[in-house]
């Protein structure tokens, strides 16, 4: 079995992208809206500040675009999302609306299938434990939204019933690392009561990260060019420090996940106030990855993007997307606390769960049967520090904060400033074109002096 390297991982996914290629050029002189970051909420920002004829500069540290959602058509010859991977609300999502319909974009998006699969053990769960399955799956989520309904935002493990039988640890594992990947107890029962009213989930057969692709083809970006310092100084225009160079804007999106936020990789003067950084630590970065296999000729004998959960003990557990897009790739994701640790043991460790994980489910014959295989480690990825944001339990007016600007002149984005869509592509994607928005009625006021004079910087002792 191959087994591909932490370094092959990152090395392959500076060229990822199999979509129309972004424009790319260097940075030279001042604009009116530096934004850091081309992810979703970078690429949205960007398209509607060049709509509205505005210069920009769109900053991103990776050797690609994308972030989180992004796909690797490389290592098994088909699309793999390395992160990214279901299009939630597709009626209304704007990812999606904003794609040509001319039929020309190339892309294939399609319904998700409804249902899951279940495993007791080495077999397909008989008709009645799929009915006591289900019957606990409805009580679970109608606790969890009457609990938000009542305004009773608690860890949500405390709104599930403590009686839902054998498929408990199964149901927590859905409803958390699956879904934000955190434990229950670490989650908003807000949020997952949001979650929980998601519908129309939707795959793109080229990958979302092919999508995102596609919609960025109109942008100009400057890629491996991280942001070392942003001077805010108020009544002077913002100064970006990059590994290429200096400059300034007169009005920045900031859109680096909330994990790099707190952790002083971007350098800000005068310091990010208290009350933002706070905000950040209570909407972090939960561990969610995928374990990809190559499994020729369907093995598993299951349908394309089946979905698949077992009868789980306790928290060492994992699902199963099988057949990704009618291909011969399955992948394992895991989350979570165990997610977490499973993923600080490398990509061997990962690689070898999963493969027990798939035997144990479909019988030992079946690890005979991988090919390659490859692991994503969101929470070593520098850029990242971990794969979906939600808010802590009592904390979902978080992203309200982090909504708010810095001297009127800096705004944050991303899928953790969502209200109605956190820790999803389409969240960040809105979320961009609010913070773009806010920096056009800014920028539509009258100019002053300061606008056109730079920051004096002095940095921190």
């Amino acid at each position: 079995m191959s087994r591909l390297s932490r370094r092959t991982f990152l090395a392959g996914s500076a060229a990822l992208i199999a979509a129309p290629a972004v424009h790319v050029e260097a940075a030279t002189g001042d604009v009116d809206v530096a934004i850091i970051g081309a992810g979703a909420a970078g690429i949205a920002a960007a398209r509607r500040i060049a709509a509205a004829k505005r210069s920009y500069r769109l900053i991103e540290a990776a050797a690609r675009i994308g972030g989180r959602c992004a796909v690797d058509t490389k290592t098994f010859g088909v699309p793999f999302d390395l992160g990214a991977h279901w299009i939630h609300n597709s009626d209304t999502n704007p990812l999606v609306a904003a794609v040509p319909k001319d039929g020309k974009s190339g892309l294939d998006i399609y319904a998700a299938p409804r249902a899951q699969a279940l495993r007791v053990g080495p077999r397909r769960a008989r008709e009645s434990e799929l009915e006591t399955f289900l019957a606990a799956q409805v009580r679970a989520q109608r606790a969890v939204v009457d609990a938000a309904r009542a305004k009773i935002d608690i860890p949500a493990q405390r709104a599930l019933p403590k009686d839902l039988g054998p498929w408990q640890p199964t149901i927590e594992f859905m409803l958390g690392p699956y879904t934000f990947g955190k434990d229950l107890g670490a989650v908003s029962t807000f949020d997952l009561a949001r979650a929980l009213e998601r519908e129309g989930e939707a795959f793109c057969r080229q990958g979302y990260g092919a999508l995102l692709a596609r919609l960025a083809s109109d942008v100009t970006v400057q890629l491996s060019s991280p942001v070392s310092m942003i001077s805010w100084v108020a009544g002077h225009s913002v100064t970006v420090e990059t590994a290429k160079g200096d400059f300034s804007a007169r009005t920045v999106i900031l859109t680096v996940p909330t994990n790099v936020l707190a952790s002083d990789a971007i350098e800000f003067i005068p310091p990010l106030p208290k009350r933002h950084l706070d905000a950040a630590g209570k909407l972090s970065l939960g561990s969610l990855n995928h374990i990809a296999l190559e499994m020729p000729g369907n093995p598993l004998g299951l349908q394309r993007d089946d979905i698949v959960f077992e009868q789980t003990n306790g928290p060492r557990t994992a699902a199963l997307l099988a057949n990704v897009g009618g291909t011969d790739l399955h992948v394992v994701e895991v989350g979570g606390a165990f997610g977490r640790d499973l993923a600080t043991k490398g990509e061997a460790a990962m690689v070898a769960f999963a493969t027990d994980w798939i035997s144990n489910a479909f019988g030992t014959e079946a690890k005979r049967l991988i090919k390659r295989s490859l692991a994503t480690r969101w929470d070593a990825d520098p850029l990242a520090l971990g794969a979906i944001s939600s808010a802590a339990p009592g904390a979902s007016d978080a992203c309200k904060v982090l909504a708010e600007p810095l001297g009127g002149r800096v705004w944050l984005a991303g899928e953790a400033l969502s209200e109605t869509q956190a820790g999803t592509v389409n969240g960040a994607w809105e979320s961009g074109t609010r913070a773009a928005e806010a920096a056009l009625r800014r920028l539509g006021g009258a100019k002053d002096e300061t606008d056109e004079k730079p920051a004096r910087r002095q940095r921190r002792r």
